[in-house]
């Protein structure tokens, strides 16, 4: 299974924002990584912050960087704003969206979940993590996995809400209503600059 497997703190760091979930690391240490770190630091180039922006957005998502290039190609042949639409495809995620139901407490362990086979999909069993979903799909923790322990206690302790989403913690299980509009999704990513990288 291809997914990032270097250090989680670093990234965290160097873009000031908890990517791979809480961080005490940001706290501790809230200054960038490495020798220089603390020092003073010279303005970045465009072409650094477009960049900077991209590689936010591929951590955060979890995809590693010819995947994040082909969802992005795919999403460039669709009608509309290509960064919003990109933004869009990226919640459309099977593995984002057990994460945004509060059925796993980051991104990585949603993955997990799917790839394990304990996620459904329409009553059927889903082990791709990046699985598109679609307005008005089922989805699932399987029966046999709802009484994990590390699945009850995100349940309970994960009470967030969002507007393209419908979910029943009680019986584990959540609907796809529709594709969020960029405004409902809360994630920190310009995505515009993400578009100008790639039109170079």
């Amino acid at each position: 299974m291809a997914r990032y497997r270097g250090p989680k703190q670093k990234i965290a760091r160097r873009f000031k924002e908890p990517i791979f979930g809480p961080s005490k690391a940001l706290e501790r240490k809230p200054y960038p990584p490495g020798q220089h770190g603390r020092g003073r630091r010279r303005r970045d180039s465009e072409y650094a912050v477009q960049l900077k922006e991209k590689q936010k957005a591929k951590y955060t998502y979890g995809l590693l960087e010819n995947q994040f290039r082909n969802l992005f190609e795919k999403v460039a042949r669709k009608k509309g704003k290509t960064g919003e639409n990109l933004l869009i495809a990226l919640e459309a995620r099977l593995d984002n969206t057990v994460y945004r139901f509060g059925f796993a407490r980051t991104r990585r362990q949603a993955r997990q979940f799917v790839t394990h086979g304990h996620v459904m999909v329409n009553d059927k069993i889903v082990d791709i993590p990046s699985y598109q979903l679609r307005p008005g799909d089922l989805v699932a923790i399987r029966p046999k996995s709802r009484r994990l322990d590390v699945v009850q206690d995100n349940v309970n302790q994960n009470r967030r809400s969002f507007s393209w989403l419908e979910v029943d913690r009680q019986a584990v299980k959540g609907k796809f209503l529709d594709h969020p509009s960029r405004e409902d999704i809360p994630e920190n990513i310009r995505e515009q600059l993400i578009v100008e990288l790639y039109s170079k």
